[in-house]
């Protein structure tokens, strides 16, 4: 069962941003996949694991960039791993063509189908073991093969000098005829086996040919190519006595014939069958339990779609991924840990991770991971186009609020400005255009704001949530903020966090407002001033999540912690 492959073609490596990504997430995930082909690498695909917003989509429109491939769920499946190119037969197929396709495909076990590709069930290597091992207590079924004369022929690649009704079906019994002319007439005329369903096979003994003819057996097969009288061939033609000439000897012959019944009556048709999309990590498991040696694919519809075996399932997944703007696997696609991470290139804090092998792992603390890759752009004395450029620049301006956030570093700065001379934009009417480019709040259902751009840690053993938007000024937030708290509950009750919480960010004061659904010892600790039912509170000049908010949320943890 084959599958063909092109080893000449490079492997597919997605890069791919965070979970409800910004545009810094999206735009560095395009910006290195850029960076890779200009290298000379490729097979790089930027992608999203999230939905775009009005900010993203004000961007990537000005710089006439699509929106990366979206990628939901990269937990490898099935159908990652099977073999989708599978050798089938149908139920008329011989136990002779069976063997020949199990021996050149070197498998143990073949679908048998109809000829749209329906399943039927399967014929093993074991089965048609059974079907040969000699059974002393039966000896008349090791002689019974249900077959055609066709299918006889074929199996021997014989030289037929007269079939008589050559595709009957019927079972029939094999004898050779080996003794003397007294003893095989007197064996044949006593014998339980009907003679008009008998098989002589014979060599060149002219009174055993004659006797079968005139018994009236059903076939006469003369082995190792030996000539037959032309008297014989007419005597049988007149009986209506079949005639085949096989190439091999007796012994041989016998046990061919037998191999040219049909595999209708040996087939398993309670077969093993999973869905292409089954989790391959649930096929392990069923795996590890079961003596099963190989798994149908099949659709809906019942039709074949590829074959898996216990082989197949310990395969490494091919699908590869470069982590950008995170390195955290709660933020990362679903199923990214299933699968090979060949890099991550983040300027933010340090979280869990654990890889199979050693991986390029850049870690800068600046302001954007769009400023990362601008760097190594540099570095490599290479220059991106303008419009990969124009996409960098924005990354960096949202991340830092236009080089106005504490996370801004002298590198920012530098690079931002490199950036805006390729492009040939202006980076502050850049920034106002994204910045004015729609409310998120207005333009998003509360239970959207909440996710739009959201981050899930966990620390000393409770998991919390931190989304964060910007607006230009607070008037949207303070129309919604009853319904933005009751999308944060939900929210809680969905993940299962201790807390989660709302930074809205006035872009024009660099002020913030903080709303906290949760635990109530936590919400009784923030000590910066509460605005209104102890949910939402002011922080004054916090404009980042990463480099402002979460260390002080993470020390009221410390704190929590120590106390107990």
């Amino acid at each position: 069962m084959p599958q063909s492959s092109d080893n000449s073609a490079p492997a597919t490596t997605y890069v791919i941003g965070h979970r409800n990504p910004d545009t810094d997430a999206i735009c560095s995930a395009i910006a290195y996949a850029a960076y890779k082909k200009a290298r000379g690498e490729h097979g790089y695909i930027p992608a999203r694991c999230g939905n775009s917003n009005a900010r993203i989509d004000t961007v990537l429109r000005k710089f006439g960039t699509p929106l990366p491939l979206y990628l939901s769920d990269v937990t490898p499946r099935v159908h990652d791993v099977m073999v989708r190119d599978v050798i089938s037969l149908p139920e008329t197929a011989t136990c002779a063509e069976a063997l020949e396709l199990i021996d050149e495909h070197d498998v143990r076990v073949l679908p048998v189908t109809t000829g749209d590709q329906r399943v039927l069930g399967t014929i093993s290597i074991f089965q048609l073991g059974g079907y040969f091992t000699p059974r002393l207590r039966a000896p008349r079924d090791m002689r019974k093969v249900e077959t055609t004369l066709a299918h006889v022929t074929r199996a021997l690649n014989a030289n037929i000098l007269h079939l008589h009704d050559p595709d009957r079906m019927e079972d029939l019994y094999v004898r050779i005829g080996a003794m003397d002319i007294r003893s095989f007439g007197k064996q044949t005329e006593s014998g339980s086996i009907p003679i008009n369903k008998t098989i002589i096979i014979v060599g060149d003994r002219w009174d055993i040919q004659q006797r079968s003819i005139q018994f009236g057996v059903r076939a006469l097969i003369v082995t190792g190519n030996l000539p037959i009288d032309t008297e014989v061939v007419e005597q049988a033609r007149a009986a209506g006595v079949s005639v085949i000439s096989s190439p091999y000897d007796s012994a041989t012959t016998a046990w061919v014939v037998r191999t040219a019944g049909t595999i209708e009556s040996l087939l398993d048709r309670k077969f093993a069958s999973v869905s292409a999309e089954l989790p391959l990590g649930e096929l392990r498991r069923r795996v590890a339990s079961s003596h099963i040696p190989a798994y149908l694919v099949t659709g809906e519809d019942g039709r074949l779609q590829g074959i898996i075996t216990k082989s197949d399932v310990i395969k490494p997944v091919q699908t590869r991924l470069v982590l950008v703007d995170h390195n955290e696997m709660n933020q990362a696609v679903p199923g990214a840990h299933e699968v090979t991470i060949t890099e991550i290139i983040d300027h933010h804090r340090l979280g869990p991770l654990n890889t199979q092998q050693p991986i390029l792992f850049i870690n800068e603390p600046v302001g954007s991971t769009c400023t990362i890759i601008a760097d190594l752009f540099r570095r490599d004395n290479l220059r991106p186009a303008p419009d990969i450029a124009g996409l960098m620049m924005s990354g960096i301006i949202t991340d830092t609020l236009h080089l106005n956030s504490p996370t801004t570093t002298p590198k920012d700065t530098e690079l931002l400005a490199w950036l805006s001379e390729i492009a040939g934009v202006d980076s502050r009417a850049l920034a106002d255009e994204i910045f004015s480019s729609g409310s998120v709040i207005l333009a998003n259902t509360p239970e959207s704001v909440i996710r739009a751009d959201l981050k899930i840690y966990e620390e000393n053993e409770i998991q919390f949530a931190v989304s964060q938007v910007e607006e230009l000024g607070f008037a949207n937030f303070w129309k919604h903020a009853k319904e933005l708290s009751l999308a944060l509950g939900e929210l809680i009750k969905t993940e299962r966090l201790g807390f989660a919480c709302l930074l809205v960010t006035d872009i024009n004061s660099q002020n913030s407002l903080l709303l906290v659904r949760g635990d109530k010892d936590f919400i009784s600790r923030i000590s910066y001033p509460h605005l209104e039912k102890n949910e939402i509170f002011e922080l004054a000049e916090i404009v980042s999540r990463k480099k402002q908010l979460l260390p002080y949320i993470t020390s009221i943890l410390r704190e929590m912690q120590a106390e107990k």
